[in-house]
């Protein structure tokens, strides 16, 4: 139920003070932490945290009065709650108690109202993993899980998101830069980006426009970056959403998962934004958006752009003002180069089980085509979803068939040609024993217009044979008697570049990057 309360914007300078002192929230108490944001305040105390709404008016929200904040805190509860439940608890009642002071309240008016979470250790945030160096590659899979399992749920949008919202979210993002302290952004550069994200839209309307009709468009998180996911009783939990624009979060899920990316690219992070686009795509089968990726992930690097350079009218500090202006103007370059053409290419690696493919696929991947990189169609992870099991789910030998080994280089040189069509080059990370598979990935590039290389990486038996030993929580359930099966049959003619894959992952790597260079 929507919370009632005042009508007339009020003033909460009383309400922020009875929020800070400790003897507001009961005995045990001896100290109140407290978090700002532009629109929020946040009250730590003891094993809860405490969410008051400012109340301010900005050209996206209206938080004047009581009675507009009460209506978004019960809304950031329920929403929440679909991705973490855990945390977000209620929702309290300030008003006046019987003898006319400030306190939480049951059923007197509404002064005010607060989210009530429980606390976690800010430590636990990504940005502060991030930066600590302490996010890893489990972590990211873990994440892009959760957040498919999120939007495979959410509440379909079909009246929202499309080219009209693209378009307007390109304009609106213009308007803010123009209104932007003088000097942040060049007018000219400024205008050119929004010609380009115009003609992006022009080009991309059909495909925008499908994918809402497609029900692709939901009621998603909106405001996904690495601030608002935290972890929580060891898993990735996303937190504090959009709630106050049903607009502005009602989006394309890909739309959603841009914000994430561009944060990770931002931050220098690429490997993981690949990591997790992959990931993600894997389990949810989004390849269809893939041509609209840089445009989402432009028009997320402008926002941010706005944002930081709007939020410097609230900052004095000349060095906190240089370092904002500094990094606003990184957002905004960052949206040009999302939107930079970068040619398509594909890149095969084969090899018997243990020869390094995955790892290699996973070094290479960031640094190929736009941003944040390939599309890597793995055959282990392609077999496990086509027969609907999770990418580290052990199959049965029934799943390793020969008809069953068809339908997966089929569906990798399906995949492989929609990613590539779509602008992307693409990494295709399978054993390939037979020469006729390896022709077959060669002739996809080349009904595609793209160049193609292939790389077939060779090791000793004897450390094939360890690497699979070692295999912990991984897609391929290759054996060490499948491998030797693999080594008696050989390969064949090989016409692809040879690599010894036999040392360090990072001299292999090494190697493919001179080989790719050249080709």
């Amino acid at each position: 139920m929507r919370p009632r309360g005042s009508t007339k914007a009020d003033n909460q300078r009383a309400i922020i003070a009875f929020l800070s002192r400790p003897a507001s929230y009961g005995p045990g108490i001896e100290r109140v932490d407290r978090l700002e944001t532009h629109v929020s305040l946040v009250f730590l105390a003891g094993n809860y945290a405490y969410k008051l709404k400012r109340a301010v008016k900005l050209p996206y929200l209206d938080f004047s009065t009581a009675e507009q904040r009460g209506a978004a805190c019960a809304a950031e509860l329920r929403l929440n709650r679909r991705t973490a439940p855990s945390l977000y608890l209620n929702l309290r009642r300030i008003g006046r108690d019987e003898r006319g002071r400030i306190a939480f309240v049951e059923d007197a008016p509404a002064l005010d109202w607060v989210v009530v979470m429980r606390r976690f250790d800010q430590a636990a945030l990504f940005d502060a993993l991030a930066r600590d160096g302490r996010l890893d590659a489990g972590l990211m899979d873990l994440l892009a899980d959760h957040i498919a399992q999120f939007h495979a749920t959410a509440e379909q949008r079909p009246d929202h998101g499309g080219a009209a919202a693209l378009a307007a979210i390109a304009a609106a993002n213009r308007q803010m830069m123009a209104a932007a302290p003088h000097g942040v952004f060049a007018a000219s550069r400024a205008d050119d980006l929004l010609d380009r994200w115009r003609q992006s839209v022009a080009r991309l309307g059909p495909l925008l426009d499908a994918r809402r009709r497609a029900g692709k468009v939901r009621r998603c998180h909106g405001d996904l970056h690495l601030r608002n996911i935290c972890l929580f009783d060891g898993k990735p939990t996303l937190f504090d959403c959009l709630e106050f624009s049903e607009e502005l979060a009602s989006i394309d899920i890909l739309y959603d998962l841009a914000f994430l990316l561009m944060d990770l690219v931002h931050r220098g992070l690429e490997d993981f934004a690949n990591r997790v686009l992959n990931r993600y795509l894997d389990r949810t089968g989004e390849d269809d958006g893939l041509a609209a990726m840089p445009l989402f992930l432009s028009l997320r690097a402008g926002i941010r752009a706005h944002v930081t350079a709007t939020a410097l009218t609230d900052v004095s500090e000349d060095a906190a003002r240089a370092a904002m202006t500094e990094e606003a103007r990184a957002y905004f370059e960052l949206a040009q180069d999302f939107l930079a053409a970068r040619p398509a290419r594909l890149v095969a690696i084969g090899g018997p089980s243990g020869s390094g493919k995955s790892t290699l696929a996973a070094a290479l991947a960031p640094e190929l085509g736009p941003r944040p990189g390939a599309r890597v169609l793995r055959s282990d992870v392609v077999r496990k979803l086509m027969l609907g099991a999770a990418p580290e789910e052990r199959l049965p030998p029934a799943a390793y068939t020969g008809a069953i080994g068809r339908r997966v280089y089929d569906a990798l040189r399906a995949k492989a040609a929609a990613a590539l069509a779509a602008g992307c080059s693409v990494i295709i990370d399978a054993v390939a024993l037979r020469p006729e598979e390896r022709h077959a990935f060669a002739e996809v590039a080349r009904a595609a217009g793209v160049p193609f290389t292939g790389l077939w990486l060779e090791a000793a038996a004897k450390t094939m044979t360890e690497r699979i030993t070692q295999r912990r929580h991984d897609a391929s359930d290759a054996t060490t008697e499948v491998l030797a099966q693999q080594l008696r049959q050989g390969p064949g003619p090989i016409d692809w570049v040879r690599i010894d894959a036999g040392g360090d992952p990072q001299t292999c790597a090494a190697a493919a990057r001179r080989v790719l260079a050249g080709s």
